[in-house]
């Protein structure tokens, strides 16, 4: 009963942010589907719950955020994703977009580099019942046991394109990342074309937390 009780809480709010995805040119029905029944509160650091269906990034701790919903739903959408697919995220965060991919009928794989942020992503993963595959350590390198993928999705911002990522594709495999400095990137689409090569189309200016590891911006701690 308190679950269902949680779940329709916000639900207002949550149908109105879904007609705001729309108007801004979300078209994948699976994703808003998915994200009009998610409940973006759990995933949101106490005292923000009234926020959680802002069109914004809010904080999570850790000087790490939960990324924008349109900045999920884009992401998600441009990836093209086909139901039972595996994916490997970077940067499990607050856990809500593994949560989405989940929701898709995807085999999700994700890692986080902050303990305290994997540790809190996968009891709440877990709670809500979603088979969410989670490893604490750096992103940038990948998770090469599981692989290949058939989609990569990094959720920090890039210095280049990390070559262990791209070689954890399949070839035909598509990673979506945000790749510039550590104030603005541009979203990117990289598609492996074979064994040594890979194409990318820019999608757009987003902002993202910095990427950190050995394949990406060093540790300023």
């Amino acid at each position: 009963m308190q679950s269902a009780i949680r779940i329709n809480q916000f639900k207002e709010e949550r149908l109105q942010l879904i007609e705001q995805l729309r108007m801004r040119g979300i078209t994948d029905e699976n994703v808003l589907s998915v994200m009009s029944d998610l409940p973006r509160e759990l995933f949101v650091k106490d005292g923000f719950e009234r926020r959680a269906y802002e069109d914004s990034a809010l904080p999570i701790g850790l000087q790490q955020t939960i990324s924008q919903p349109f900045t999920v739903a884009f992401m998600t959408q441009k990836l093209q994703l086909e139901y039972g697919e595996k994916i490997l995220e970077i940067g499990t965060g607050s856990g809500y977009q593994a949560a989405v991919l989940a929701k898709l009928g995807m085999k999700v794989f994700t890692i986080e580099r902050h303990f305290d942020l994997y540790r809190q992503a996968r009891s709440i993963l877990a709670e809500m019942g979603l088979t969410v595959s989670t490893r604490q350590g750096d992103g940038t390198i990948g998770w090469k046991d599981n692989a290949p993928y058939d989609a990569i999705i990094v959720t920090a911002g890039a210095p280049d394109v990390p070559n262990s990522l791209v070689m954890q594709l399949r070839i035909g495999g598509r990673m979506i990342l945000p790749i510039g400095d550590e104030k603005s990137q541009m979203l990117t689409l990289v598609r492996r074309i074979d064994n040594e090569h890979y194409e990318g189309h820019n999608l757009g200016e987003f902002r993202f937390v910095p990427l950190v590891g050995k394949e990406g911006w060093a540790d300023k701690k």
